[in-house]
């Protein structure tokens, strides 16, 4: 677990990087079992058309460069893509808006993804205080956290008990819990992601600085939650 996640770590430092792009911040969310989409990392166009057929279409097409972390700003983002033909089209879009928008980016590659179906989004983040350490923020996604600022932080370590508290204790829980008739949202799958990311920042505190989970679909209860889109700083090496 703790070995997996640093060897990609440590392959990130080597290159001189502290900003991982989302295919490196999933593998280490997944050495912990987190929850992420079983995706693949396309170099060429071959293995994009490869890895299409073999995650089924629709698929998602993801850049990923360093240089790069805001993906829909340099419009590098191309959902449901339902054909071979369209991923060939996609995939020589992609790189040109790349290439518009950081002529120098280095281009690690094209993450191809399931096309997901849409859940209730929330967000989980760390931060690192120079005094307290590291907190872990949990909120819903979209509105709620870019206007409402409805979001709870705990320093790191929690307990189930902190992760439950968290979890109920913003303005947005009734529509988690089954607001309006809706069917209630997998409170444990949440929890169980609480206490893993808490379990990794407090064992790799070392090395992670920042870290934005965002967003997550957590669907109904007892269908789990998945990561959409993940980013991880790194520490500068001493």
């Amino acid at each position: 677990m703790r070995e997996e996640a640093l060897g990609v770590i440590e392959e990130v430092l080597k290159s001189g990087r502290t900003a991982m792009v989302e295919y490196e911040a999933k593998q280490v969310l997944k050495a912990y079992g987190l929850p992420v989409p079983e995706e693949k990392l396309a170099k060429t166009l071959d293995e994009a058309l490869k890895y299409a057929e073999e995650i089924g279409y629709p698929v998602v097409m993801k850049l990923m460069s360093p240089q790069i972390l805001h993906k829909s700003d340099a419009k590098v983002v191309m959902l449901n893509v339902k054909s071979p033909e369209e991923l060939k089209e996609k995939w020589a879009l992609i790189h040109e808006n790349a290439r518009k928008y950081r002529p120098d980016a280095e281009i690690l590659g094209v993450l191809i993804a399931p096309m997901l179906r849409p859940g209730r989004e929330i967000i989980i983040g760390v931060t690192e205080d120079p005094q307290f350490g590291h907190a872990i923020m949990f909120g819903l996604g979209g509105i709620f956290v870019e206007i409402l600022k409805d979001v709870t932080f705990r320093l790191v370590p929690i307990t189930e008990k902190d992760a439950r508290k968290m979890i109920s204790e913003i303005k947005g829980y009734p529509i988690l819990a089954g607001a309006r008739g809706e069917e209630p949202a997998d409170i444990e799958a949440i929890v169980d992601m609480l206490l893993k990311v808490s379990q990794l920042v407090d064992e790799l505190k070392d090395y992670i600085k920042e870290m934005d989970l965002n967003p997550v679909f957590v669907y109904e209860k007892g269908k789990g939650a998945v990561i959409v889109d993940a980013r991880i700083i790194l520490k500068e090496r001493a």
